[in-house]
């Protein structure tokens, strides 16, 4: 405010100078008028004419390009992805461009229509342009420029426009180029016919990556000629032009895609091309989109993903003609061993545990570069299908136990240490039913644990490492929901919403998770909680080898006490609390440091293990791309030896190095350092309820634990379980 201050006192007089200058030559310029209006009205007719008549000879000399031109569309320089040494070429957006030319009497009428509907409905009625659509074009771009108005720069481009924009123009926005578009549009609706024109279009238009025209996307697509197209296949290639890498079906915006394909249907209804019945049909029609077939491109759903990437930021028009050379930080040696080890352990699985798809993400959790991306067991695979990329598909899969760790950090940020103990016995946890009342029907909520044993007092240390249920459960209790939510927001989870959605199933895997976004999240357990936003690009140059983008040196937030990231660490890590799970031959690395953690969801559709050390994340998932449930067995044997065999590899890959190591903090609370054997008032032996308010561990003893209501509910088993009256498995043993 100061700084504004003196520049306002230093700049007013020379304003209100000015001000007053205008204002005098104003009051001559009305003055003027009034003496003279006849001299002042031949002059402004006298510019009018000058102005239009020089617009009017600048147009006429404006020739419209040999047509044979406008059959070949012209090619912009060709973008290359690159893997993080530079060398290896991942994909060149523009090497063998794809068109084949045919007649519109070889394009479906439902095509045709379809395009009209949603991109020039008055397309057979205009002259090549639409004045209004310019006039409000014009004034939205430069309210947009004054920062007048918000949002994207307003096109109102015809179908004859952009026919004239996408053969013989350039696509800078000056205003020159803009008059020259208007003026060939014009002469090419006098030249050609609207079939004519409409035929150009249609063979011509960017369709996805090397694709140009509706006849390569509709074999692409559907691998039929554009002739045969239904309603809603025509719909849907409509649905794709205006931004086809992101509206792909083979990219992450299926959902939007869908959208946009409703739409054109509703505007082809709007406009007379189909009927009410027609509409219908197509909009219930499923419609099944074939593989992609191209197979010079390496490291297919990681550049897509990074296309994507770009042009969400940049811009299509940039990507199309940028010439960039994108040096990406995927490592390709990692990228081939990984891919061969998914496609060999995804295959394997299909008859062992009917598991038919895997996926992996390994992230450099030193600055959030993505290692490796591994969306399916093969990205040209017909069955399951294999373009689909589950790494960053939303809202998600289940992550089961896998999200833990996450409560965990938070009570241990409250306080709660490795060491405090909580009971393992079977409890009601719904303040809607009674204390032995171990079901989840209805309202209740009781679950068991993996194996339906309990174990009675647990350190946190040893329920985390082991994955039990019961105690995770209370773990979420005593940091609170919200809390955890807004950690794990922090830490990079993107997907969940609000706890009233989950309740406590949320530390069993209750919210969706991509598997990117749990995977970069573990790396700020791997940094001592710094969190690195999760990334693609290292740098891009242009044409020119100036740098558009740089991450080689990024910055990272603290977002997690590191005291708390390094206890995390301890536990994860630690093989001897591991032991009971009777994977830790397979899961265990002598003479390396790594921490990890499984998760399966409860219906067994997800299997995960997610594990790092301080220089590299690896996340896996198995399961089904159809979400169809495996074979009821545990992560650590259906995805657990492929994570091993890519944790084994990527460590011959990255330096080595330990985890620092938090010292164990002592309170003055017997429960908080591991004594669970004291006994309260009354002469019993009491759930961690009965010792500590849950939202102040470290502050005064409650004075009245009854108080809390989940203390009748936690209580009762424990003090039942003391005297050696209960186990803790109901009469079913679920």
């Amino acid at each position: 405010m100061r700084e504004m201050r003196r520049l306002y006192d230093e700049y007013k007089p020379r304003v209100d100078k000015l001000a007053r200058q205008m204002d005098r030559h104003s009051v001559q310029a009305v003055h003027y008028a009034k003496k003279n209006p006849a001299t002042l009205l031949l002059w402004g007719v006298t510019l009018a004419f000058f102005v239009g008549g020089s617009v009017f000879l600048w147009a006429a000399t404006l020739q419209l390009p040999d047509l044979s031109a406008l059959q070949e569309r012209k090619l912009e320089q060709s973008v290359k992805i690159y893997d993080r040494t530079g060398q290896t070429l991942l994909y060149d957006l523009h090497d063998k461009m794809q068109r084949t030319i045919v007649p519109l009497s070889s394009i479906s009428p439902n095509m045709q229509h379809a395009v009209i509907s949603i991109e020039d409905p008055e397309f057979y009625t205009h002259k090549g342009i639409k004045p209004m659509a310019i006039a409000r074009a014009i004034i939205m771009n430069v309210l947009i420029t004054l920062h007048l108005a918000g949002g994207y720069t307003q096109g109102g481009s015809t179908i004859t426009q952009q026919v004239v924009k996408g053969s013989v123009l350039t696509n800078d926005r000056t205003l020159s180029r803009k008059l020259k578009e208007w003026v060939l549009a014009l002469k090419l609706d006098q030249a050609l016919s609207k079939d004519q024109i409409l035929e150009l279009y249609l063979n011509q238009v960017p369709v996805g990556g090397t694709m140009y025209g509706v006849e390569e996307a509709s074999m692409t697509f559907f691998g039929k000629h554009a002739a045969d197209l239904s309603i809603s296949e025509a719909a849907y290639i409509a649905a794709i032009l205006p931004a086809p890498t992101r509206l792909s079906p083979y990219g992450s915006h299926l959902d939007q895609l869908d959208t946009r394909k409703n739409l054109v249907l509703s505007k082809m209804l709007e406009h007379g091309y189909i009927t009410q019945a027609e509409y219908n049909d197509a909009i219930a029609a499923k419609v099944a989109f074939l593989p992609p077939h191209d197979t010079s491109i390496q490291a297919p759903h990681f550049v897509f993903y990074v296309r994507q990437y770009l042009e969400d930021k940049y811009g299509t028009e940039a990507v199309d003609e940028g010439g960039w050379r994108v040096i990406t930080t995927l490592d390709a040696d990692m990228q081939a061993h990984f891919e061969k080890i998914v496609h060999d352990g995804a295959l394997a699985n299909t008859p062992k545990f009917n598991a038919t798809n895997a996926a992996l993400v390994a992230i450099d959790p030193k600055s959030g570069g993505i290692l490796s991306m591994i969306g399916s067991r093969n990205y040209f695979d017909t069955e399951i299908p294999g373009a689909y990329n589950v790494t960053v598909m939303k809202p998600g899969r289940q992550p089961g136990s896998a999200f833990k760790p996450f409560a965990y950090a938070e009570a241990f940020l409250k306080g709660y240490t490795p060491d405090t103990v909580v009971f393992d016995v079977r409890t009601q946890f719904s303040t809607a039913c009674e204390a032995f009342t171990f079901n989840s029907d209805g309202e209740c909520y009781s679950p068991s644990n993996y194996d339906n044993k309990f174990r009675g007092p647990m350190s946190l240390r040893n329920a985390l490492a082991q994955s039990i249920n019961v105690p995770a459960v209370k773990v979420l209790y005593l940091a609170g929901l919200n809390d955890v939510i807004s950690l794990a927001k922090l830490m990079g989870i993107t997907t969940l919403g609000d706890g009233n959605r989950y309740g406590l199933t949320l530390v069993l895997g209750g919210g969706e998770v991509t598997l990117l976004d749990i995977t970069s999240a573990y790396g700020v357990f791997a940094q001592d909680g710094v969190r690195y936003e999760p990334t693609p690009i290292l740098r891009i140059e242009d044409a020119d080898g100036k740098i558009i983008e740089d991450n080689e040196n990024p910055s990272g937030s603290q977002v997690l006490d590191p005291h708390v990231a390094q206890e995390i660490n301890d536990v994860l890590s630690d093989t001897v609390a591991r032991e009971p799970l009777g994977v830790n031959a397979t899961l265990n690395f002598p003479g390396y440091d790594v921490a990890l953690k499984t998760g399966t969801t409860n219906d067994y559709r997800d299997a995960w293990t997610i594990g790092y050390t301080p220089n590299v994340v690896i996340g896996m998932w198995a399961g089904n791309n159809d979400n169809s449930p495996m074979q009821k067995k545990v992560s650590g044997l259906i995805v657990g030896p492929m994570w091993a065999q890519s944790m084994q590899y990527a460590l011959t890959r990255v330096p080595y190095a330990s985890f620092s190591r938090a010292e164990p903090t002592p309170t003055d609370k017997p429960i908080l350092n591991g004594d669970w054997s004291q006994l309260g008032s009354d002469g019993n032996i009491h759930e961690i309820l009965y010792w500590v308010d849950k939202d102040n561990p470290l502050g005064p003893a409650p004075l009245n634990p009854a108080s809390d209501p989940q203390l009748r509910l936690w209580d009762p088993p424990v003090n039942a379980w003391s005297k050696g009256g209960f186990t803790g498995v109901s009469e079913t043993g679920q």
